[in-house]
């Protein structure tokens, strides 16, 4: 059969679907899908992404042949192509579905022109940064997908999973990404400074400042929106926003920690209209991406580190990504500070409380205001209680900063570890460290010394 014969035989498997989906699912999946030529009673056709390739024969590939059967009277097979856009030529790659068992996944965008950072945003959060793999292979491609086409592309994105998982980075990626590749206003904001925006327009009578500012952006970036649950009034205006955006085709993207079947109290019509869009997990890296994750790491800090090395600290850390790099980092400290150069031997004695660290969900809350409170020569009690002197609200906050960042608690249950505590001074201390740390480069280090003297402490009781 010519070639030619195969190529109507797929313009008119396009018709049938198009008249099947409607336009605008059509649109989505098939407007990029470019016919290539036919092979051994098969056609063969070019797609933007791996990402793409995946829904089209997950979701679609079953349709597609039947179709072509009832046209060709034949058994007509679909093998795809990623075709990866560079900035002047196209540049194909040839991924047989039918033997690819792990294909690559696709090459994050290069920025073209570097532009002033963007204030919200930290400015090593990219897609250069961060290494897409198998386990995060399909939030990594969505990602990039929205990065390129805001609003017009998996509109909303909702990307969830545990703590550590690169949520965050993944999420400011797409914001520094169309930051400093367009003209497009980006606002990345966590669930609590959105709560307390909202909170403070209504005590100043100023509502109107508020839905301005964020109904009135091309990108929204929301993080962490598990905290809305149980506040009606939040997500209330979350709903309205969120159709702002949506109606006028702007993106909207969110993290959450947990898929949104698992969201309590939940608007049902917030949780609908997540589904109009596209929502992916993230999941602790594999072994082999746990070495690159750590090599990238490594190459980022101008640090040599043997395979040994990264190949103990990938089999020996297996809670989540920040941990994985809080091990490197710690044994990159010590060899600077000792001025030796990193060896396995060092590496095993070094890091051997954090391996046999235990996992963060069975860490509880006083062990962290235990050892915080004994870093800055302060009793338990003192963080407890309701004394409001500098070093004392500094070390407070500090530890509930630390409580979020290693434990599964929400900030109710950090709340009533602190004597009681509401969840709204809980987050407002979480977002002052937060702050601090984009002007204290000094408090990182702090940070890191704390969580690790808290690690050590638990593994010894």
């Amino acid at each position: 059969m010519a070639e030619l014969d195969y190529e109507g035989f797929w313009k008119e498997t396009l018709i049938q679907l198009r008249n099947d989906l409607g336009e605008e699912e059509f649109s989505g999946w098939f407007s990029d899908l470019k016919y290539l030529r036919a092979g051994n009673n098969s056609i063969v056709v070019g797609v933007p992404s791996k990402f793409h390739r995946d829904k089209v024969i997950s979701s679609y590939q079953c349709a597609i042949i039947t179709i072509l059967k009832s046209i060709s009277g034949e058994e007509i097979n679909l093998e795809h192509e990623i075709i990866k856009q560079g900035p002047q030529k196209k540049e194909t790659q040839p991924v047989k579905t039918s033997t690819a068992e792990n294909p690559p996944a696709e090459k994050a965008p290069k920025p073209k022109e570097k532009r002033d950072r963007h204030s919200q945003l930290q400015e090593n959060f990219t897609f250069e940064n961060y290494v897409i793999g198998e386990t995060n292979g399909m939030a990594g491609n969505a990602a990039i997908a929205v990065s390129r086409n805001p609003g017009k592309t998996y509109n909303p994105l909702l990307i969830f999973g545990g703590v550590g998982l690169g949520k965050t980075h993944l999420m400011q990626a797409i914001g520094n990404y169309v930051h400093e590749n367009s003209d497009n206003k980006v606002i990345y904001t966590t669930s609590e400074n959105f709560l307390n925006e909202f909170v403070q327009a209504i005590q100043d009578n100023k509502p109107n400042y508020f839905k301005n500012k964020f109904r009135y952006t091309d990108v929204l970036l929301i993080d962490d929106i598990q905290f809305f649950q149980n506040k009606d009034k939040i997500q209330e205006e979350l709903f309205h926003t969120f159709n702002a955006l949506f109606d006028s085709k702007k993106q909207l993207v969110f993290t959450c920690d947990r898929p949104v079947s698992e969201l309590k109290t939940f608007s049902e019509r917030i949780i609908s209209r997540f589904g109009l869009g596209l929502i992916v997990d993230l999941q602790f890296p594999r072994y082999e991406e746990r070495c690159a994750i750590l090599k990238k790491e490594a190459e980022s800090k101008n640090a040599d580190i043997p395979f040994e090395v990264i190949d103990l600290i990938s089999s020996n850390v297996s809670s989540n990504i920040r941990d994985l790099k809080f091990a490197l980092n710690t044994l990159i400290a010590f060899t600077v500070l000792m001025k030796k150069p990193i060896t396995l031997e060092i590496a095993q004695q070094q890091l051997k409380n954090i391996f046999n660290a235990p996992r963060q969900a069975n860490l509880s809350m006083d062990k962290i205001i235990r050892v915080t409170a004994e870093y800055f020569s302060l009793t338990p009690n003192d963080l407890k209680g309701r004394k409001r002197t500098q070093n004392i609200v500094f070390a407070r906050q500090l530890a509930m900063y630390i409580g979020k960042e290693m434990t599964e608690y929400s900030t109710t249950e950090i709340g009533q570890d602190f004597g009681g505590k509401d969840h709204t001074t809980v987050m407002y201390s979480i977002q002052k460290i937060k702050e601090k740390l984009l002007t204290d480069p000094t408090l990182e280090l702090t940070i890191e010394t704390i969580i690790r003297s808290i690690k050590e402490f638990s593994a010894k009781n």
